[in-house]
């Protein structure tokens, strides 16, 4: 039954793989999971450490799309490598059995955004104000919460930055795992004593950027 299930996986992922092919990368990576484990794998440029016949685990991609049988899309960052992914996972079914076929490309990759943010609402103390989202310098991830800065000020807000990356403009660029950034409020960027990249914003704010983004970063900012 595994040797059918892998031949029909196969042959459904290449059809599958010739519908996607007008919008998704040809070193995009392709898995399918049924019944909780992954029953094909076609690994791309870049290594996503899934292996046939891996439990799927829990809260990743192919998970929620089994739970939900709805088609999922996220942000990517714990896939066992240092590199962020942009999943999106459909529900399919393979021999009447429900299944998720997951695409699997670079968090780089221009993907087709909804309507970005306009204004954020933060909360401080009891209150809750709305920010226009040109006036936010950073956003940080902390004590899984999420944080807003405006000048001095600081605020809570319960949107993911995984979330956010979808949503915000394209002026903001992700950073660190921890931290996305307004580029119109980067000072300088430079190396400290340990040769890491630290950003330097114009209120004198320091960043750090970490390898996993360092790429992405130069390539936007052109240096």
């Amino acid at each position: 039954m595994n040797n059918e299930l892998n031949s029909c996986a196969k042959d459904i992922s290449e059809q599958y793989i010739s519908i996607l092919s007008d919008w998704i990368p040809t070193d995009s990576s392709i898995a399918i999971a049924v019944d909780n484990s992954y029953i094909f794998i076609e690994p791309g440029q870049h290594s996503i450490h899934l292996e046939m016949g891996q439990q799927v685990l829990s809260g990743s991609i192919a998970d929620q799309v089994l739970r939900t049988q709805k088609k999922t899309e996220t942000i990517l960052d714990n896939l066992s490598s240092a590199t962020p992914f942009y999943g999106v996972g459909y529900p399919i079914f393979i021999q009447d059995e429900p299944a998720a076929l997951v695409v699997i490309l670079p968090s780089t990759f221009s993907i087709k955004k909804t309507e970005p943010f306009q204004f954020l609402t933060g909360k401080q103390g009891e209150e809750w104000n709305p920010v226009a989202i040109n006036k936010v310098s950073h956003i940080e991830s902390l004590q899984k919460k999420t944080w807003f800065y405006v000048e001095s000020e600081q605020f809570k807000t319960n949107i993911t930055l995984k979330e956010l990356q979808l949503r915000l403009p394209s002026y903001f660029i992700r950073i660190h795992r921890s931290y996305i950034v307004n580029i119109h409020f980067i000072k300088k960027m430079a190396r400290d004593l340990t040769s890491n990249f630290i950003i330097t914003l114009v209120d004198g704010n320091e960043l750090p950027v970490s390898q996993s983004y360092i790429n992405n970063l130069r390539s936007v900012l052109e240096f």
